[in-house]
């Protein structure tokens, strides 16, 4: 049986988002989920995350954000297809990013759409 570790991070992110909580504990984390807050790090949607060594938790604080969600499934999009996924998943236009797992790695829709890329849809931030 799979977990989809991703999703399931993404929504105690948002639980504890929706109870005022400033931060969150998880337990099982990968390296796409590190690499998926990174990149939501660098946009300004979490303020920093960090790994506990003796409990082997990660902890994330929780920035400027209003909603993030996993895609499932994970649809598989050409570049002139990323305008319309913006369209289904964000409020409006240059207002969040989606996720994309390219061949060159973890990036925004913006960073794909500049560097030609397509690949697969992972979360989106807004």
């Amino acid at each position: 049986m799979s977990h989809d570790v991703v999703a399931d991070a993404l929504s105690k992110i948002m639980n504890a988002k929706k109870a005022k909580n400033k931060e969150v504990l998880i337990s099982n984390y990968s390296k796409l989920l590190l690499n998926i807050l990174e990149v939501a790090k660098k946009n300004g949607y979490i303020e920093s995350y960090n790994i506990n060594k003796n409990n082997k938790k990660l902890k994330i604080i929780i920035g400027k954000l209003n909603d993030c969600k996993a895609i499932k499934p994970r649809f598989e999009v050409r570049v002139r297809e990323i305008e319309k996924y913006v369209r289904r998943y964000l409020p409006a236009r240059d207002f969040g990013i989606i996720i994309i797992s390219t061949s060159e790695g973890i990036m925004t829709h913006y960073d794909a759409l500049t560097k030609n890329k397509g690949g697969s849809l992972i979360a989106y931030f807004f």
